[in-house]
């Protein structure tokens, strides 16, 4: 399982457009150093994927299930 969510990890957590992976970047950041202003790199995450998935069809909607998933409501993530 865990080769399986490296694979996933390598495809849908690279390649992303600019602002996406900036925001990604951001939140993975937030979450490793305690950042206090979380919820906001939450927002801006969850704002981004939204964008490039409605607006940009820069992702497809399962790349944005598994971003959301992953770091928006991670008790969702296996």
């Amino acid at each position: 399982m865990k080769e399986k969510s490296a694979s996933l990890e390598q495809i849908y957590e690279h390649g992303l457009p600019e602002y996406l992976q900036h925001d990604l970047d951001a939140y993975k950041e937030g979450l490793k150093n305690g950042s206090p202003l979380l919820d906001c790199l939450w927002g801006e995450l969850y704002g981004s994927i939204n964008v490039a998935q409605i607006n940009d069809g820069a992702i497809t909607p399962d790349h944005a299930d598994y971003l959301r998933s992953k770091y928006l409501f991670p008790k969702r993530w296996p």
